[in-house]
């Protein structure tokens, strides 16, 4: 557990370099409407490490300790290029894009861990901490959103209403087209993915979870792709996940937003 802990901290506070990093050259460069989105993403990375300091303190007695990590942690914070690319290049929208993105990457590690954990104790902290990054992923995704619209109005003549299972279904056609053009490795992960997909969809035609408010107005370009659509539907879970009144309907909600971010990991690639 004290591992554990440390490699939580350690996460964080590298979030935190890299965050305060681009604060400061946005600083330099002039942009203050950058430094405080960045400014912004320092004080959430140290409202988490306060919590799992909180959270060692309560389990172990002490403070995480990075001595007690046995070996050289990978990079974990990617800014993709923020901290060389010219700031005209970079938005509001971009910052929370790029900070969704490092969410995820941590999610996917927890949900990693708790897979191979060798205790009950250490499978159940390391689920708690891939539902942190969870809850971590739907601020941030709330974060960007509001940015989007900010940056770019669309013309409401080109908006439609998307329930949740045909938009299921549109995911999973497309999931199996993208997956024809594959090599058998690419058309057994998307065929996955895609029956992931109907199962959901047919899950909520039997047992509706209700109405995002995200789906009503859809872009055309939202459903053109996988990876569109899928993101679509991770904001609707996201948003239904702290909305519904059943924590069962919650639980379900988030479930389906974990599948959703492991089928979004599979078509970034491709689009």
């Amino acid at each position: 557990m004290e591992e554990l802990f440390a490699i939580a901290a350690a996460m964080e506070r590298e979030a935190i370099a890299g965050y305060s990093a681009l604060v400061q050259r946005m600083q330099r460069e002039n942009r203050p409407e950058l430094a405080r989105v960045f400014e912004q993403l320092v004080a959430e990375e140290s409202g988490h490490l306060n919590n799992i300091a909180y959270w060692s303190r309560r389990v172990t007695g002490s403070e995480p300790d990075l001595s007690a990590i046995r070996w050289d942690l990978d990079p974990t914070f990617d800014d993709e290029g923020a901290s060389v690319v010219a700031p005209e290049l970079l938005s509001a929208y971009r910052a929370f894009s790029i900070a969704v993105r490092n969410e995820e990457r941590a999610f996917a590690f927890w949900t990693y861990l708790a897979s191979r954990s060798p205790s009950d104790d250490l499978r159940e902290a390391a689920e708690q901490m891939a539902r942190e990054e969870l809850s971590h992923i739907a601020t941030l995704r709330r974060e960007r959103r509001r940015a989007f619209h900010m940056q770019r109005a669309a013309t409401a003549t080109d908006l439609q209403r998307w329930p949740l299972a045909p938009l299921e279904e549109r995911l999973a056609a497309l999931l199996e087209t993208k997956a024809e053009a594959g090599n058998a490795a690419a058309k057994a992960l998307l065929g996955r993915l895609a029956a992931e997909a109907r199962t959901r969809a047919d899950a909520l035609l039997r047992a509706p979870l209700g109405r995002s408010p995200l789906l009503d107005r859809v872009e055309p370009a939202g459903i053109e792709t996988a990876r569109a659509v899928g993101e679509l539907l991770l904001d609707a879970y996201l948003d239904l996940a702290e909305r519904l009144p059943g924590e069962e309907e919650r639980e379900r909600a988030q479930h389906y937003a974990a599948q959703l971010l492991d089928c979004i990991s599979a078509t970034r690639a491709g689009g």
